[in-house]
């Protein structure tokens, strides 16, 4: 079996990146927002310095079947920027593949390549599989042993 490859969605991808993301919105059991509204916020993100996706396939030549979006800010406590791993996707039919290893891998590095001092993201308590593959790559739910951090959110739109 050949290794997954991963790599940065250029503008043109914009398309294939937002199919991803509205599969996933599908998986979530989402009907909303819509495929337009998908793709005019990929677009709308890629032409920003602090937004990128990654895309990743089962193999070089295959077509993406994998997806996560990286933001980066400048963070106080670390005197650095940060960067917040988010929507990561991976098709059913390309699962158990190492794809979201290989995602994770490079949202790492890409992390490392802007400088930041820490890579954060959210993941469901009941994702079991997700929670043991980043895990594996140093993500803890606490600053301190012992400890939970909690993400909190108040919704300023009934609609999102």
């Amino acid at each position: 079996m050949t290794a997954p490859t991963v790599w940065l969605a250029q503008e043109h991808e914009a398309e294939t990146v937002a199919a991803l993301l509205v599969a996933f919105r599908d998986h979530m059991g989402r009907d909303w927002p819509s495929e337009n509204a998908f793709l005019a916020s990929v677009e709308r993100l890629m032409e920003r310095r602090e937004s990128e996706f990654l895309l990743a396939a089962v193999e070089e030549d295959a077509p993406a079947t994998g997806v996560c979006q990286l933001r980066y800010r400048f963070g106080v406590w670390y005197a650095a920027e940060d960067c917040w791993l988010e929507d990561l996707y991976v098709r059913e039919e390309s699962r158990r593949a190492g794809l979201g290893a290989a995602l994770v891998e490079r949202a790492i590095a890409r992390a490392s390549e802007h400088g930041c001092r820490r890579v954060e993201l959210d993941v469901s308590s009941a994702n079991a599989p997700a929670r043991a593959l980043y895990e594996r790559y140093g993500f803890a739910t606490g600053k301190e042993p012992g400890t939970q951090d909690l993400l909190l959110r108040a919704r300023l739109d009934a609609s999102a």
